[in-house]
């Protein structure tokens, strides 16, 4: 009895770049005999055979399901918008590494039943590839450019060419493509140049550059004697520095000991104004307490030793006294025995 059946696939197995767009192709033929309703169903078949499949999208009752995988959600469609016609081919969009796994393919329509498996591997490009330079770029020293990329599937592979001067590289060359490593012995200005690393695997390339210049070796003495002197002089300039800031040092301390340096046990000098009055006053006290009992053994004081008050006095004023408007009282009715004070002249002399 004839059955459906699907058309075999001439690559059972596919390889892509992440990024890309990537069609499972699911062909089928109709037979009379099939009259049941036709379901059209893709599943991702675990690496882990313990595991269970996983529907990702569905045909079934003239109506499309592609809500079951949430990983792959509005990357998947049918090619074809009505698989009734015979083709239930899958689209995947924007592919990523995670996309890879084996996809079988079931058509059913009762009583017959088919099915195709496709191994689907999503490779990744290489991509942000560094070239460098390790080694003395000296006459006579071995140098090696090194090239690698920092994304990319494997199995990679590096290839390196010279793209200014002479297009071959160099005799002494040895390359390793897989490592990216290219050895250049016995260097001579004649491998200067711009070189170009080209890194590929299955599914695309990257390309990055280097310059090299080979020089004459350098005056390594000259360098360490250059060294040495400089170190020298800034040591004499350190050196130079911590003397000053050391001496500042000192010399501020000296001068904030000095300043502090004072004596509390001997009060402050008095003032001659003030000494002068308590000393007048003194006197004009014990004059005016005086009895004539006690006037005989009075010993007047030198006048020669009261303090002056000149230095009071305003400039442009006479050094007299001015008369006494108050009226001296009698003393011959108080009792007492009157007392000569002494008034000073104009030329300074005690009358």
């Amino acid at each position: 009895t004839k059955s459906l059946s699907i058309t075999p696939v001439e690559q059972p197995m596919v390889e892509k770049a992440q990024g890309d767009k990537v069609t499972l192709p699911c062909t089928f033929v109709l037979s009379e005999e099939d009259e049941g309703p036709l379901d059209i169903e893709w599943v991702l078949i675990p690496a882990d055979n313990q595991k269970k499949e996983q529907i990702i999208i569905l045909y079934a009752v003239d109506r499309i399901y592609n809500h079951y995988y949430s990983a792959m959600a509005g990357r998947l469609q049918f090619a074809n918008p009505d698989p009734r016609s015979g083709d239930g081919s899958l689209d995947i969009l924007n592919l990523r590494a995670t996309d890879t796994g084996t996809y079988q393919c079931k058509v059913k329509k009762a009583p017959g039943v088919q099915s195709q498996k496709i191994q689907l591997t999503v490779l990744v490009k290489p991509a942000r590839t560094k070239c460098s330079i390790e080694g003395s770029q000296e006459i006579g020293k071995d140098v090696t450019l090194k090239c690698a990329s920092q994304e990319g599937s494997p199995l990679l592979s590096y290839n390196w060419r010279r793209v200014s001067g002479r297009q071959e590289l160099p005799a002494t060359s040895m390359l390793n493509k897989n490592t990216g490593e290219l050895i250049l012995k016995n260097a001579s200005q004649d491998y200067s140049g711009t070189y170009s690393c080209i890194a590929s695997n299955r599914v695309g390339t990257d390309e990055c550059s280097v310059e090299l210049n080979v020089t004459p070796p350098i005056n390594t003495a000259g360098i360490i004697v250059g060294a040495i002197i400089g170190t020298l002089l800034g040591l004499s300039v350190l050196a130079f520095l911590v003397f000053c800031c050391c001496k500042k040092h000192r010399e501020k301390k000296y001068e904030k000991e000095v300043h502090h340096d004072i004596r509390e046990d001997v009060p402050p000098p008095k003032s001659r104004s003030s000494t002068a009055r308590s000393y007048i006053g003194s006197n004009r006290s014990s004059l005016g307490s005086m009895s004539p009992s006690n006037m005989e053994g009075y010993t007047k004081a030198p006048y020669s030793q009261v303090p002056s008050e000149d230095f009071e006095r305003p400039p442009g004023q006479n050094a007299t006294f001015a008369p006494s408007k108050v009226a001296a009282p009698n003393l011959s009715r108080m009792g007492a025995v009157p007392v000569m004070i002494p008034a000073q002249s104009k030329d300074g002399s005690i009358v």
